[in-house]
Formats: structure tokens, C-alpha cells, sequence
């Protein structure tokens, strides 16, 4: 069987910024909602089985206790935020598992539901579909992978290799270096992309990397300096490893057949007539 974990918080910003406004009949906005039904409702229609979808109930988690510069809610567009209690209602309704994250992020739990479900012999390959290089770390070989359903790219250790220059495994002291913009951390001074994935797949991880940059020997520019920031800032490069790293022991299934689809809920047709009356039509298993 394959299992497809779904990033929701990355899909509700899609659809929310890609399609044009369309609100109930109380003045509520929910075009990406409906986008992300419609989305799912294909993936069903084309055969995914198994689903499970994470999303970010509260922008904010234990992160921004880590460190003050994280992301937050601010400068989201209310009426973004407003719908995704109303999305996290439609996919359960429509009889989809969903993880509703609050102290963790939907990242978090789609890394814990990715190395849970592979560990099931009965699975012959976990897609997480988001874009986001964050989830990178969780690829494994071909047995787990991520797909951007967008560009209809999928993308297995090889494929991050290719991409990042580093390994799965590197990818959080990859991201330390160069820093992560969308959630909020810089990185350190002087270290760009070219740089950190020279180093890193010569040495792997923070660790490793000698004090001393005549030890390095790869093709990078300035490496004193570069040397030099990293032994400053050691204790920051080490805190923004921990807020890339994403965490994998969340209790969030018992088995990987709670993620099976067996057909929508009696909710459904309710949430179907307030979205899009042409949901009504469809027909699923039960």
C-alpha cells in the first residue's frame, strides 16, 4: 500500500492565494477550503487509500520558546486563519484523519506519521506531499519520499541530494547554516547554500566540521571566515539545528489502518452544501 501524508497549512495558503474569493451564505471566506476538499477528493478519486493530513491549528509552538525570532501568526490574513478550523471540519467530515497541531507544528506530526508508517511492513512507500524543505530530512531512499503535487515532482534521497547537495540526515545542519526565512531564523553570517552543502557532504553534520578551515579541503569561498562564524556562533548554530529538526515520536495512530478511507461521514453533506453544492453528486465507499 502507499500512504500519502498531506502538509493541510501548506495547501490552505496555496489555494488561498491561488484562487479567487468565494464566501458561504454568512460572509465567511472559503475558497481555499473548498480548494483543498476539491484537492483531496482527487487524490481519493485517483486512488490514495490511505491519508492523513497535519495541520497547523495555532500558527505558534513550542518553538517560539525556543526562540523569540520564530514564526508566528502575525501578518496572516484573517481571513487565512479563519478557515482552518472550518478545513479541519470538511476533512473530517468527508471521513480523512486529521492532526489539528497545537504545541507541535503540522511538519512535526507529518515526520512522526511518516516514520511510524514506514516502520509497517505492509507499506511499500510513504508520500509526503509538501514542497517544503523542511520535510527533506524525512526522505528514506524510495520508501519515503516527498511529492510537490503542484509541479508533480517527487522527490527521493537521491532527488534531495540533487537538490540540497546533503544527504536527508543533513539537512537540519544545512538548514542551520543557511538559515530557514519562511520560519523565521537566519542562519549564519557568511554561509549561502553552495557553501554549507560543500562542507556538509564532506563532514555530515555540525560536529564534524574541523575548527580549523586548512582541514577542510572543499571549494568554498572565504573558509576562514567562514570558520571563524562558526566557532563564534556555535551555540546559535546549534539552536537552529534543534528548531529544523522535526520531531518524530508524536502518538498520533495506532495502526496505519486508521489512515484508511472508507467513505464519507453522515457531516459531509452539510459541509458539501455550505463549500459546493457539486460535492453532493459524488460517491464514495463506505
Amino acid at each position: 500500500m502507499q500512504v500519502h501524508l498531506i502538509d493541510g497549512t501548506y495547501e490552505l495558503f496555496r489555494h488561498f492565494h491561488a484562487l479567487p474569493s468565494m464566501k458561504d451564505k454568512a460572509g465567511m471566506e472559503v475558497a481555499a477550503v473548498r480548494g483543498v476538499l476539491t484537492s483531496v477528493l482527487k487524490m481519493i478519486e485517483e486512488g490514495a487509500t490511505h491519508l492523513g493530513v497535519a495541520t497547523d491549528h495555532v500558527i505558534e509552538s513550542f518553538r517560539n520558546n525556543l526562540y523569540p525570532g520564530y514564526k508566528t501568526g502575525e501578518g496572516t490574513p484573517p481571513e487565512l486563519l479563519a478557515q482552518f478550523p472550518l478545513l479541519e471540519e470538511a476533512l473530517t467530515a468527508l471521513g480523512v484523519v486529521v492532526w489539528p497541531m497545537v504545541e507541535w507544528e503540522a511538519d512535526d506530526a507529518l515526520a512522526s506519521a511518516a516514520a511510524f508508517c514506514s516502520d509497517d511492513k505492509r507499506v511499500e512507500q510513504v508520500l509526503i506531499c509538501t514542497p517544503d524543505k523542511d520535510l527533506a530530512q524525512c526522505v528514506r531512499g524510495a520508501h519515503v519520499v516527498q511529492l510537490d503535487r503542484r509541479k508533480r515532482v517527487t522527490r527521493d534521497e537521491a532527488g534531495v541530494v540533487a537538490k540540497f547537495g546533503v544527504p536527508p540526515a543533513s539537512i537540519p545542519d544545512y538548514l542551520a547554516l543557511v538559515g530557514d526565512t519562511a520560519d523565521g531564523f537566519p542562519g549564519l553570517p557568511g554561509w549561502g547554500a553552495k557553501s554549507a552543502a560543500a562542507v556538509l557532504a564532506r563532514f555530515g553534520h555540525l560536529e564534524g566540521i574541523p575548527a580549523d578551515s586548512r582541514d577542510w579541503h572543499v571549494p568554498v569561498t572565504s573558509p576562514r571566515a567562514l570558520a571563524e562564524n562558526l566557532v563564534r556562533d556555535q551555540k546559535l548554530a546549534h539552536l537552529f539545528r534543534d528548531l529544523a529538526t522535526l520531531r518524530t515520536n508524536i502518538p498520533l495512530i495506532s495502526s496505519v489502518d486508521d489512515l484508511r478511507f472508507t467513505g464519507a461521514t453522515e457531516a459531509f453533506p452539510a459541509v458539501a452544501a455550505r463549500l459546493d453544492s457539486t460535492l453532493l453528486g459524488k460517491k464514495f465507499p463506505r
